[in-house]
């Protein structure tokens, strides 16, 4: 062993000394008192002076002892390592670096007062040999028994003629020969700790603590004889003792010398006097990451070295080496550290409580569980009327399975989805109580958000983390010593070592299966499965995301899908967009009340259990259906609850048809009578005062039809219409005149220009109208004479028209039409399609009888007949379910521009009863059921 030599002063003559440990038979290492509070005590290394005793092991001999070594050491050792001895210096060099030679002395065992020579014992006991053998002087009448020197040399001779004759120590027969093996050289520490807990008795091993690495970490050497037979007795490895850390020592021997961190030296100190050279049992627990340091609890007869280090300030608790301790073991680490922290002792002299930037503890209800960890919480006594009233806060040390995204490609971790549906069921819109322990800054996307960490109190569940972990469905936070975490935190890794030692959940070690979950949200599937959900009746759902006040993601378990649905005959205000869609470029403008209605939709059905009937599905993939909430004497319908807090509203042309129920209309009109709501701010219009308008007289004609633009909307030329063939004969003769290459023309949006068109036959001009221009040289016309669109060339495919050709002098010979009482959808659609190609099918190139109610908006209203059906072809498109009949209001306003509206009223009421079958034989558009509200606006 080499020390500084500033550890080493110069003894006196003679004193008192503490045995600080032990390193040979011969030699041991004094510590004496500090100079000065504060400094480090003095160290000198002391030999006995003409005594040796045998090496011991070590790498310059094969880490083999000479014969007798190690009892020699042991014996000197357990005499005297910590006690006070007195020493008589005989031999000192000249400078602080040198050894020290003289003797030591100790109260002698028989009781008396007299003093022991331990130089004498030792040789006495065979542990040492005189360095000379017999008398030196050949006239024994010249030796002066009175010199001390004299008188040393004598007691050693005789001790060593007793020893030989005892033929003890080094002179028995066969001295122990120590061989020493170290971990991870000569065996692996984990074979160790399998060994003693199989093999030595309460499963801790017999040690002697050999060297003191810092305060935490040591050089032990066994010494249980349980373990010889294992071949594992005076085995030597690296013990980290377990649930501490003491600052790290400084190494001057690395380049650069690397620094002591504060109180090394003091925790190093505070071990050594307690430690060091005693023979103690230990618990070994496990091995660090390496699997070369043990883990292990040291047994000290005046109590656990651990705590006292925490208690004085001198280690912090490690929270990676605690894990592997008996839990009845740590609450006494976690005391002592808390009270070294409240006296600002050691390491912590510096530490202040964590501060909080809202209060230390919340109560409220739980709105959301954001994932398996954290949940947004309202509390008591806050208004909903913003998201920013919400507190966002993650479990405490709790750290559950992360789940994925989609978008950037990452898997839901396993258990993430088990985990959060746990924490849903525990707390969704239930009264929580959280203790705030401590914050951290959390990154999100460009910036950091504070998130709170808490212990969550629930009913009878004092802190739901310890249940996730306890579950196998969530893990314990592993934090740096210096961090704070939850109080608790000793409990949760006991429940986790339990779900580990049970296999449940994270810890089964088998193969993760993600649950499998059929997505209905998906408009194609949604429409294949429609009617097995509208045929099983009540269902139980859970909500799992709220759009609006009326249109919700939801999870039907008995289906094992996600559907999207919506509340029949309610429509909800728009909200806010979210800030994914306003990223995404989606967004649609906020309708008043429409955040107070999506606010009050989660605060009531989000994520909690639901009751759902379903009784159509929308062409947009929309289940339709009522929803129920609560239970019991509880269970209210949740669309009635929406209409009559006037954050919803039903569907007019419902109630124009008769088709919302009494009980939802009644709710609406005392939300209206009432001003709540939407209503606060509906206003009764009056109705304006005009001037009396023409009104049209019935009348028929024979047309075709010249182009259609969806299956309720077309061009016709009217049979026997001169003005055709003067347009067409007039534009061949243009053609003739001009040729086929374009010219400048003006082309302002509405101009009648010529524009060249080729049916097939060649290409002609025809009369055009300029519908808008684009920059990229086209621009879109309208053939006023056949109603066809098309987009031409500027420069090449258009030209002035002759003035005598123009619209005023030659009328357009199409008329755009529509035909009354229905409407169909747009050609986007296909259902849309299927009505254009079924139009066109059964009256394209045909001469069709048509009746002609009036005009609105420019375009005939029309019933047109062919002769070969006994029908109108208008009600023959309703009873095939490709068009639907107009709404109430709609057909009230074509009345009032006909002078006899009878046989209006009469086709009305045909084509009523033609929807009516449509719907009962499902029909085209019905084959899913009733058509949804949301698509009202698709026709």
């Amino acid at each position: 062993m080499s020390l500084p030599n500033q550890m080493r002063p110069i003894l006196p003559s003679s004193g008192f000394a503490t045995v600080k440990s032990v390193l040979s038979g011969d030699t041991v290492v004094l510590t004496g008192r500090p100079a000065a509070p504060g400094q480090k005590a003095p160290v000198v290394i002391f030999t006995f002076e003409r005594v040796t005793a045998p090496r011991m092991a070590s790498k310059a001999n094969g880490n083999i002892d000479d014969p007798g070594a190690f009892p020699a050491r042991e014996w000197l050792r357990n005499l005297c390592v910590g006690k006070q001895v007195a020493f008589e210096t005989r031999k000192q060099g000249a400078t602080a670096g040198d050894r020290v030679y003289g003797l030591l002395f100790m109260p002698s065992t028989n009781g008396d007062d007299t003093k022991m020579n331990l130089a004498v014992e030792a040789v006495r006991q065979g542990h040492a040999t005189p360095k000379v053998l017999g008398t030196t002087e050949d006239d024994p009448t010249t030796i002066d028994v009175d010199d001390p020197v004299v008188q040393y040399e004598t007691a050693l001779q005789a001790a060593l003629k007793e020893a030989q004759s005892n033929g003890v120590g080094v002179h028995a027969s066969s001295p122990l020969i120590r061989s020493i093996k170290n971990a991870g050289e000569e065996f692996q520490t984990k074979e160790l700790i399998e060994k003693v807990k199989k093999i030595c008795t309460g499963g801790t091993v017999t040690c002697v603590i050999e060297y003191i690495f810092d305060g935490s970490r040591f050089r032990a050497h066994v010494t249980d004889p349980e373990l010889q037979e294992a071949g594992l007795q005076y085995a030597n490895f690296t013990l980290i003792l377990g649930g501490v850390a003491s600052p790290r020592m400084g190494n001057p021997r690395l380049d650069p010398p690397t620094q002591s961190e504060q109180f090394a030296d003091e925790a190093k100190q505070f071990v050594e006097v307690r430690l060091l050279h005693r023979e103690l049992k230990i618990s070994l627990h496990g091995t660090d990451k390496s699997g070369i340091c043990a883990v292990g609890t040291v047994h000290h007869p005046r109590g656990n070295i651990g705590v006292e280090l925490l208690k004085n300030g001198l280690a912090r608790v490690s929270d990676w080496s605690v894990r592997m301790m008996n839990p009845l073991d740590v609450p006494a680490f976690r005391f002592a550290e808390n009270a070294a922290k409240r006296t600002n002792t050691g390491v912590w002299h510096s530490y202040a409580p964590p501060t909080l930037s809202g209060d230390s503890e919340i109560v409220g209800q739980v709105i959301e569980v954001i994932t398996g960890d954290t949940l947004a919480i309202l509390p008591a006594g806050e208004a909903y009327n913003s998201e920013d009233k919400l507190k966002k806060v993650s479990l405490a040390s709790v750290r559950a399975p992360r789940v994925g995204n989609e978008k950037l490609g990452r898997d839901d971790e396993a258990y993430a989805i088990e985990c959060k549906e746990r924490l849903r069921v525990l707390c969704a819109g239930k009264n929580a109580k959280v203790s705030i322990h401590y914050e951290r800054d959390i990154p999100m996307r460009d910036t950091t958000e504070k998130r709170q960490f808490g212990t969550i109190s629930v009913g009878k569940r004092a802190d739901v983390g310890e249940v996730l972990v306890s579950e196998g469905l969530a893990v314990t936070q592993h934090h740096r010593d210096d961090e704070e975490k939850s109080p608790n935190y000793d409990i949760l890794v006991a429940a986790e070592v339990a779900a580990k030692q049970a296999k449940k959940g994270i810890s089964s070690g088998k193969d993760y299966k993600k649950p499998t979950i059929n997505d209905l949200t998906v408009p194609q599937k949604a429409k294949a499965y429609s009617g097995s959900l509208m045929r099983a009746g009540k269902l139980k759902a859970i909500v799992e995301y709220v759009f609006n006040g009326s249109r919700f993601k939801v999870f039907v378990p008995s289906e094992n899908c996600h559907i999207m649905f919506a509340l029949e005959d309610l429509k909800a205000p728009q909200p806010n967009a979210p800030s994914s869609a306003i990223i995404r470029g989606q967004v649609r403008p906020a309708e008043p009340f429409g955040d107070a209605s999506k606010r009050h939709a989660r605060l009531t059905v989000l994520q909690r259990t639901v009751e759902i009937t379903c009784s159509g599905v929308t062409q947009g993939g929309i289940i339709k259906g009522d929803m129920f909430v609560g239970t019991g004497g509880q269970r209210r319908d949740f669309s009635l609850e929406m209409v009559g807090a006037g954050l919803a509203m039903v569907d007019q042309r419902k109630i124009d048809y008769g088709e919302a129920s009494k009980t939802i209309v009644d709710a609406q009109n005392r939300a209206k009578t009432n001003k709540v709501g939407l209503w606060s701010l509906y206003e009764e219009k009056e109705q304006p005062t005009t001037k009396a308008s023409v009104k049209a007289k019935e009348r028929t004609a024979t047309v075709k039809l010249s182009e259609i633009r969806s299956g309720s909307n077309f061009f016709v030329q009217f049979v026997g219409d001169e003005a055709a063939d003067v347009v067409d004969k007039s534009m061949r003769i243009f053609t003739a005149d001009n040729g086929t290459a374009g010219a400048p023309c003006d082309l302002r949006v509405g101009k009648t220009v010529a524009a060249l068109f080729d049916d097939g036959s060649g290409k002609l001009w025809y009369r055009a109208k300029v519908l808008e221009k684009s920059k990229i040289g086209k621009a879109k016309v309208l053939f006023i004479d056949y109603g066809n669109v098309s987009s031409v060339s500027i420069k090449n495919e258009l030209r002035p028209l002759d003035v005598q050709l123009g619209p005023e002098r030659i009328p357009p010979a199409a008329k755009e039409a529509i035909l009354a009482g229905m409407k169909t959808r747009s050609l986007e659609e296909d259902d849309g399609l299927e009505a254009a190609r079924y139009l066109q099918d059964i009256a394209w190139g045909k001469e069709l009888t048509t009746r002609i109610f009036c005009e609105a908006e420019g375009k005939l209203v029309v019933t047109l007949y062919d002769q070969s059906r006994s029908t109108s072809i208008n009600e023959d498109m309703i009873s095939e379910g490709l068009a639907r009949v107009t709404k109430k209001n709609e057909v009230e306003e074509l009345c009032g521009k006909m002078i006899n509206p009878d046989s209006f009223l009469s086709l009305v009421g045909d084509l009523n009863i033609a929807e009516q079958s449509a719907r009962k034989t499902h029909s085209g558009m019905w084959r899913y059921g009733d058509i949804g509200d949301d698509d009202d606006d698709e026709y």
